[in-house]
């Protein structure tokens, strides 16, 4: 994973954990792949949360990708 790209999702990750803050959750950056699969972990009123998918989906991986164009997909590990 390169410094410059891990700087540029932390970045983005930073826009969207104040709406996930203030319902209890956060997210930490897990890694990068090659193929520009981001990989994080959901924490605190996250997990196990029913609307997580839609959070990670909606919120989170979308904003991934709409800053940063080498972001293929975002997915939730444990």
């Amino acid at each position: 994973m390169s410094e410059i790209l891990k700087e540029k999702v932390e970045k983005a990750l930073q826009n969207v954990r104040p709406y996930l803050v203030a319902d209890g959750g956060d997210v930490e950056l897990v890694s990068i792949n090659d193929d520009g699969i981001v990989e994080v972990r959901l924490t605190g009123a996250c997990v196990g949360c029913p609307m997580s998918l839609m959070t990670l989906r909606a919120g989170i991986e979308r904003a991934l990708m709409r800053d940063i164009p080498e972001i293929k997909r975002v997915e939730a590990v444990e």
